[in-house]
Formats: structure tokens, C-alpha cells, sequence
């Protein structure tokens, strides 16, 4: 730092998403800084930076994905790490925020997970979080220190437009992807339309109806995140049934857990596109889906940030889209 200006900064990864964090250096011009995180045989986690970070701005990238609480566990050890070799101003790059769905009380004596999360992040050391569509906006407001909170709409819906479908219907699998799917429309310039549902349990959902025209559409259906990929499937074989032409499918944050590679293989859907917020493994890696990159995204919002420029810039419109 220089006249209270910070002059280099730094990127680290942890083990989650290695590809990732490689890609947005090299985006930013620079290496992935030289940091070791093991793990003893007790499974304690073991963080070893070899290279100076003294007044340095360090950005560490760590989705907190699967398993989610050693990803965790690894980020907040790494923040304290930073902190502790007196990094300048230590950046948490979260593309995927572990425990974001819970993010209230849904039944009386419920933690608010997601909350408790943001308070380790904190408490750990990080001066600034950069992450990627929170499951829940008011995520935000749980930091008590800056949040931006980019957006992978526009990447999706760029993929889509460039594709050159013809009679598009954006579709929302439930009530709470409203917002999103109205704001891909207005990208697209088409109509949405709604599945309603009902969630029985946990992990398990069934269509009961779909509000708005879908008959002789190509429908793309969008949601935040894909984890056992009952609700997208499932939206996506009823509108197929109810008259469809093709059905494709998108989201931010390719979970992917229990039966979904299965469900998307055997549903309606004939392309799946997400982004790699999470990493994939190879025999996930079916035909149906086409992944799409937030490197460049990320390595933009992390340049604005170490040089104090505007991350609201980063939001399309659908006037300059």
C-alpha cells in the first residue's frame, strides 16, 4: 500500500474449484499465489502460505460447495491465515455460498444457518465478500461489511440469444423464481410463464399447474440453482406435456446431488445450460448440458474492486443488452 492506496494485490484458491480460481488469475494477468491447504490424519485442515502477503489486497476464490463444511472450514482458515501475515485487505471470492437456503426460520427452533455463516466469514478476518446469485437477496444485509453480488443472468441469457430460437416462453419452476424469470424475459423480449407447485417434503416437489401460455413455445426454464433437479425436471415435463415445442433449461449453481444427472438424462429437457460456480465432475458431464463460464465476470468485479471502480456497471440492462 501506497498513500493509503493498495499497489498489487494477489489471488489465492482453496481446493474446491482450483479450475476456477486458475482461470480468473489468468483473466487478471496474474498467478495463482502459492498457498498449500491439506488436511492432517485427524482431518484437521492444515492452511501454509509460501509468499508474503504483507500489506498486500488478497482475493481468496472458494466456492463452498460439497463438501461444504471442509470448503467452509478451509476458506475461514485461509481469511485467518491472511489476516494473521497482515494482508492488506482480504477478499472472500465466494461463487457458490454454502447454507444460503437457510436463510430464515421456517419452523419455530430453526438456526438461521446462512446468517451464522456470514458471521464466521466475518469473524475470520474478511474486509469484503464478492459472490454470485444468493439463493435469498437479504443475505446480503448478514455481512456487516461490503457484499457485491453479481449476477449470472446475463451470461445465460447471452447463451440463449445467440441460439436464435424463435417463440420463446421463459418459465418459472416455482413462485419464488418470479423476479428472475421476469428479468430473462425482459432480456429475451418474451413472455414467462409459472409452474405452481407444492414442496411435501424437503428435496421433493409436484407440479399442480402452469399459469400463463406455454402451448407450441420453445420454453427455457430458469432457476438459481439445480440440486436433486426435481423441481426443474419436473416443470419441465409437464409444460412438455401440456404442448411445448422443445423445453431447455438453466441455472447458476449446478449442485447436482442424489438422483439429478438421472432425473435430467430421462426428462423433457433437451439442453441444460449452467454455469461453473461448482465444479462437475466428468461422469456428471452429460450430453444435455452445456456449461458456461463466470470467469470473466469474476475477474472483471475483482479488477473493479481493487481499483475501486464501479461493480454496478457489471449489471446489464436490457437497453444496452
Amino acid at each position: 500500500m501506497k498513500n493509503g492506496v493498495f499497489t498489487d494485490y494477489k489471488v489465492f484458491a482453496g481446493n474446491s474449484h482450483i479450475a476456477l480460481a486458475e482461470e480468473i488469475a489468468s483473466i487478471m494477468g496474474k498467478p495463482l499465489g502459492k498457498a498449500t491447504v491439506t488436511k492432517f490424519s485427524d482431518g484437521e485442515i492444515s492452511v501454509n502460505l509460501w509468499e508474503t502477503v504483507r500489506g498486500i489486497d488478497v482475493y481468496i476464490v472458494q466456492s463452498t460447495c460439497a463438501p461444504v463444511n471442509d470448503n467452509l472450514m478451509e476458506l475461514l482458515i485461509m481469511i485467518d491465515a491472511m489476516r494473521r501475515a497482515s494482508a492488506g485487505r482480504i477478499n472472500a471470492v465466494i461463487p457458490y455460498y454454502g447454507y444460503a437456503r437457510q436463510d430464515r426460520k421456517a419452523k419455530a427452533r430453526d438456526p438461521i444457518t446462512a446468517k451464522l455463516v456470514a458471521n464466521l466469514i466475518m469473524a475470520a478476518g474478511a474486509d469484503r465478500v464478492v459472490t454470485m446469485d444468493l439463493h435469498a437477496n437479504q443475505i446480503q444485509g448478514y455481512f456487516d461489511i461490503p457484499v457485491d453480488h453479481l449476477v449470472g443472468l446475463p451470461i445465460l441469457a447471452r447463451y440463449f440469444k445467440d441460439m436464435n430460437l424463435t417463440d420463446l416462453c421463459i418459465v418459472s419452476p416455482d413462485h419464488g423464481s418470479v423476479t428472475r424469470a421476469r428479468n430473462m424475459a425482459e432480456f429475451l423480449n418474451c413472455p414467462i410463464a409459472i409452474v405452481d407447485k407444492r414442496r411435501p417434503e424437503p428435496n421433493k416437489s409436484e407440479v399442480m399447474n402452469v399459469i400463463g401460455d406455454i402451448e407450441g413455445k420453445n420454453c427455457i426454464i430458469i432457476d438459481d440453482m439445480i440440486d436433486t433437479a426435481g423441481t426443474i425436471t419436473n416443470a419441465a415435463n409437464a409444460i412438455k406435456d401440456m404442448g411445448a415445442k422443445e423445453v431447455f433449461a438453466c441455472a447458476t449453481h449446478p449442485v447436482l446431488s442424489g438422483p439429478a444427472i438421472d432425473r435430467i438424462q430421462e426428462s423433457q429437457i433437451c439442453e441444460m445450460a449452467i454455469l461453473n460456480t461448482i465444479p462437475i465432475p466428468e461422469e456428471k458431464l452429460i450430453d444435455k448440458i452445456t456449461t458456461l463460464s463466470v470467469a470473466p465476470l469474476f475477474a472483471e468485479a475483482m479488477t473493479r474492486v481493487f481499483t475501486n471502480g464501479s461493480i454496478s456497471k457489471l449489471f446489464d440492462t436490457p437497453r444496452n443488452f
